[in-house]
């Protein structure tokens, strides 16, 4: 199938990398006009969007400053995905106050921010579709070392159902995807993080990682971009307020 989303407007934050940039370039070949979004604006380069902005989806003075840009360009968005995130390593030992805020505050409030910002577009429109990355860690599974990390991504499956309660019946959609563990440069950083600390090699590392998916591999970000794809699009126009998963199996 092919124009699955044919001119629909569609924003999509963290798209320079692993999933963001999986699923800004399967909007585009589907036929979105896409808005590609990354605090490293540099990672944009070679993606084919109608725009690639920076954005710091911790600023509210820049979200501010796109939504406006955006209703100018294109009125409202079709489609809302948020991507941005940071994973913390660690227990509750571990985490400390510093920690805990800057992991709400680009898992979870920079979502709050940005559907706060955009949504009344939509709402006007009464139509469209948000898609928020969340986790299989999360309040679906608890995995150690993953403490403040799993709590944001409870708090987003709260969001998104919370969003899609309120605005059912002005037409908006609002759902969660929940990964399992992802190949993407994040998780390439986090393993020779964890490497360097513990004095393990990276290839035991990643077999950790690898050993806790049922599956026996890594996802890919390709196979979350398919489900978010399926989201954005007119195909799921009877499902909203879900955490969906693409986890390999990892919440059995």
């Amino acid at each position: 199938m092919s124009g699955r989303l044919q001119s629909k407007v569609a924003l999509v934050t963290a798209a320079g990398q692993g999933i963001g940039r999986a699923i800004a370039e399967s909007f585009i070949a589907e036929g979105a006009i896409v808005i590609a979004t990354d605090l490293a604006d540099d990672k944009l380069d070679g993606l084919k969007a109608k725009q690639r902005r920076k954005l710091d989806v911790r600023s509210p003075r820049e979200i501010e400053a796109l939504a406006r840009d955006l209703r100018r360009d294109f009125g409202a968005l079709d489609i809302l995905v948020n991507c941005a995130g940071y994973v913390h390593q660690g227990t509750v030992l571990d985490c400390g106050d510093k920690d805990w805020d800057f992991s709400f505050d680009l898992n979870v409030k920079s979502m709050h921010r940005m559907i706060k910002t955009l949504l009344p577009a939509m709402v006007e429109k009464k139509s469209g579709s948000i898609i928020n990355i969340s986790s299989a860690v999360s309040s679906i599974r608890g995995v150690p070392n993953r403490y403040a990390y799993g709590a944001t991504k409870a708090a987003v499956i709260g969001l998104s159902k919370a969003v899609a309660a309120d605005f059912i019946k002005q037409g908006i959609r609002c759902n969660a995807i929940c990964p399992g563990t992802i190949e993407s440069p994040s998780l390439d950083e986090r393993v020779a993080a964890l490497s360097k600390e513990t004095g393990r090699s990276i290839e035991a590392v990643e077999k950790d990682f690898v050993a806790r998916q049922p599956m026996g591999r890594l996802g890919r970000p390709e196979e979350v971009a398919a489900l978010a794809l399926f989201l954005a699009s007119d195909e799921a126009s009877y499902i909203t307020g879900q955490a969906h998963l693409v986890d390999g199996g990892m919440a059995l």
